[in-house]
């Protein structure tokens, strides 16, 4: 009697609700990843060439293009891989001036597409072209400032600045060249970088200051900060000198947002200003890194799973019909006036925001067979 009862409680509706609330596996129609994924990344296909100062491959187009290549490869669609493969194309050939100059972390974290391309294809071009990035990002340049000779001097790249922003452009060419190369000299830079911006700009409660001298919680900055040592930790050897300082301080921010996010499952434009809009490029990085803590074991399944669900379930009806991201925060530089995020102007379709959204999708697609 006893074990039917069990057996009647366990598949219950009530029992099954309660699991389906806490799952990262089971999604209602509409909401599902394999949708998702096909709404945004066939999106960036017929999408324009988004240019850094109107000259070169801008970083939110790398992004938003290695997401669409990584849904590709996870789904196996040759079709989307084929479409995408033939926009990278002109830029060997007639579209050649528009790759991005080596010169700072907005412009080498380019060498990351390259190198993903190279990975599921294996064509050594790509290699040859994204290599140079990550490898220019620590070779001094002869006419290089007092500023930059420091930080080089230090063991740093010389492309060090300190605003929150660097640590996933920095970590994610470093990341991939590793992967392409296994040489750890990649894994040592981007790992060591990152414990210096963790030390110089966590504050206890486990958020991050735009820069040192700007000392507000902006939302996506806090995205790239979560989002670049969750590349790292899916990289990073269990026994690596800097691992145990990196989680510590992942799971410390993880910690944070938790207690910052809104009743309706996003997290605002100021995370610690309740008054502020919710904005999404920033929650899209946040729940990339819940998910992958959750999958990966960084985090408590039971008390993490159901905080990324809800982000994810509150995240997808800001998608629009197009296909586009609504409420994403314009690209933005560092200000020392809090009133100066509050009124940033929110952008639909912006790659900021259709990059972290496929981050997502990959994420939960991982692992699902």
């Amino acid at each position: 009697m006893f074990k039917r009862l069990l057996v009647f409680f366990l598949f219950s509706p009530v029992c099954m609700l309660f699991a389906q609330k806490n799952s990262l596996a089971r999604f209602p129609k509409g909401h599902t990843p394999e949708e998702v994924g096909k709404r945004l990344a066939y999106r960036f296909t017929d999408r324009k060439h988004a240019l850094h100062m109107g000259k070169w491959i801008s970083y939110p187009e790398t992004f938003n293009w290695n997401g669409s290549l990584k849904f590709a490869a996870i789904t196996h669609n040759e079709e989307l891989l084929k479409l995408l493969k033939n926009r990278f194309e002109p830029l060997f050939s007639s579209e050649q001036q528009l790759l991005p100059i080596q010169n700072h972390v907005d412009m080498n974290m380019f060498g990351s597409l390259p190198l993903e391309l190279y990975q599921i294809t294996k064509e050594q071009r790509y290699l040859q072209l994204g290599l140079p990035y990550a490898d220019t990002q620590w070779l001094l340049p002869e006419k290089s400032n007092a500023k930059e000779k420091e930080w080089a001097d230090k063991g740093y790249s010389w492309q060090t600045r300190l605003w929150i922003d660097d640590m996933y452009m920095i970590t994610i060419v470093q990341t991939q060249a590793y992967k392409v190369t296994g040489d750890s000299k990649y894994l040592d830079r981007a790992a060591s970088e990152m414990v210096l911006y963790l030390n110089e700009l966590q504050r206890p409660n486990g958020l991050f200051y735009h820069a040192p001298d700007v000392p507000f919680y902006w939302g996506r900055g806090n995205g790239w900060m979560a989002a670049g040592m969750t590349e790292l930790l899916r990289s990073l050897p269990e026994t690596h000198i800097h691992r145990a300082r990196i989680l510590e301080g992942y799971r410390t921010m993880m910690k944070s947002l938790k207690t910052y996010q809104t009743k309706a499952g996003m997290w605002n434009q100021l995370i610690d200003e309740p008054d502020c809009w919710a904005e999404t490029s920033g929650t899209a990085m946040f729940t990339y890194a819940l998910i992958s803590g959750v999958k990966h074991g960084w985090l408590n399944k039971k008390e993490y799973a159901p905080v990324a669900r809800k982000a994810w379930m509150a995240m997808v009806p800001y998608i629009n019909d197009k296909g586009d991201v609504t409420e994403v925060c314009i690209g933005t530089n560092k200000k020392n006036d809090k009133q100066y995020y509050y009124d940033r102007k929110r952008n639909v379709g912006d790659f900021h925001g259709q990059a972290p959204y496929l981050w997502c999708v990959v994420a939960l697609l991982e692992g699902v067979k």
